[in-house]
């Protein structure tokens, strides 16, 4: 959809509405290129992987110059980033390794951590913070996941080196991920590039950056869960727990398509009025809202804020509208929920872990959403693919329409209904 981009933007644009000023809000002057944006989710991000299959089977040698990521989102956009081959060949390889993905290559799951790991936890909890007590920094180990993200992105001493060669190459513009510092509070978003622009925010800004392993374990540890990553001076983790703005690093680079693939299942009215549990609500379902809200959420709220104030624009006369600019949209969602999906497949988990997560509830909700987050088991992975791609054939007029620069329907493009 088309969306703005003005040069002197204010985070108090939307009628002075902070939760508006999001992707509507971002600074840059057109390239006319093409944005990819992918967020968090966790485990939910293969299913980015299916959607990105099914293009690369339609538009083999497709170009996405601006790449961006956030948590688990950051992973593929770090691969398809830093991948010497063409559009298809790099997919073909994502599937692949997403597909024979599991627990064991995420985190330690034997019993033998798990039950180290709650020790220490309990020792800290009932020490009252003693300095004697051993130093705990996250539920679970995931040293796993750094062997497998330096292997998979072809790391030289933590070095994602195939971005820079492809930014030299001219088949990349910028790649950004974002991360969430810790020691300040504020969204810190990494981008390498070309001389690429940089912008500050109200607790976000940019950072220039060589992208690293480092990034990526950052951006992609959920708060608690997975240990944060020491990056520069200072201890970062998930990026989207203030990312308030998903779209707007693709804008700052000079995106005038977006093409933004969400994890969250765009529920009925009917679905959202349902509640997923029958009596007091399990630890499982509270972290579940509670990591929708900080992960997935601000997408929805980005979008709409860029329908919105794009009908103010276009309302106003060309010569009044100053350096505000089009940018079209087209965000991407699961035709299921992906939660409950999860509960078909977490019997597969590993048992000291299945034991940890039945004893946060997830099998007191119809809709685990914080285990369809960690639950990284091949059989459950290759079932979002599969409903990636078929989602993605399903709307691929749609998608081919957009590609080639068609101005779409609002609610074909994002599934929001005028309010």
């Amino acid at each position: 959809m088309p969306g703005i981009h003005p040069s002197a933007p204010s985070d108090s644009l939307c009628g002075g509405t902070r939760a508006c000023a999001g992707a509507a809000a971002e600074v840059k002057q057109s390239n006319g290129a093409l944005g990819l944006v992918m967020g968090g989710g966790g485990a939910r991000a293969a299913y980015q992987v299916g959607f990105l299959s099914c293009q690369a089977r339609h538009r083999p040698q497709l170009e996405i110059p601006i790449l961006t990521g956030v948590s688990a989102g950051a992973i593929n956009t770090a691969f398809l980033a830093s991948h010497p081959g063409r559009f298809d060949d790099a997919v073909a390889e994502l599937v692949r390794l997403w597909s024979t993905l599991t627990t064991e290559q995420i985190i330690e799951s034997d019993l033998l951590s798990f039950a180290g790991m709650l020790t220490r936890w309990g020792l800290r909890l009932v020490s009252g913070g003693s300095a004697l007590t051993p130093s705990v920094r996250g539920l679970v180990n995931t040293a796993p996941l750094r062997r497998f993200l330096e292997h998979a992105l072809r790391a030289r001493d933590g070095r994602i080196v195939g971005i820079g060669e492809n930014l030299r190459r001219g088949r990349l513009s910028a790649a950004a991920i974002t991360t969430t510092d810790y020691r300040t509070g504020q969204s810190i978003t990494h981008v390498q590039g070309n001389a690429p622009p940089m912008w500050r925010r109200p607790h976000r800004r940019s950072e220039p950056a060589e992208l690293t392993v480092d990034h990526i374990m950052a951006s992609a540890a959920l708060p608690l869960f997975f240990p944060a990553v020491r990056v520069g001076d200072s201890w970062h983790g998930d990026g989207g727990v203030r990312l308030t703005a998903p779209l707007s690093p693709a804008l700052h680079l000079g995106a005038d398509r977006i093409l933004a693939i969400s994890t969250r299942y765009g529920r009925s009215q009917a679905e959202a009025d349902t509640p997923s549990t029958p009596g007091y609500p399990p630890p499982a379902q509270v972290l579940g809202v509670l990591m929708n809200a900080i992960f997935l959420d601000m997408l929805d709220f980005d979008a709409l804020s860029m329908a919105r104030i794009n009908d103010l624009v276009e309302s106003l006369p060309p010569e009044r509208r100053g350096d505000l600019r089009v940018v079209r949209l087209l965000v991407l969602r699961p035709s299921r929920d992906l939660a409950r999906l999860a509960s078909d497949y977490e019997p597969r988990l590993p048992r000291p872990f299945r034991f940890l997560t039945r004893g946060l509830g997830t099998r007191e909700t119809r809709s685990p959403d914080s285990l369809s987050m960690v639950l990284f088991e091949p059989p459950y992975l290759q079932h979002m693919i599969e409903l990636g791609i078929q989602d993605a054939e399903r709307r691929l007029s749609e998608i081919e329409a957009f590609l080639g620069g068609e101005d779409l329907p609002l609610v074909q493009r994002t599934g929001f209904w005028r309010v």
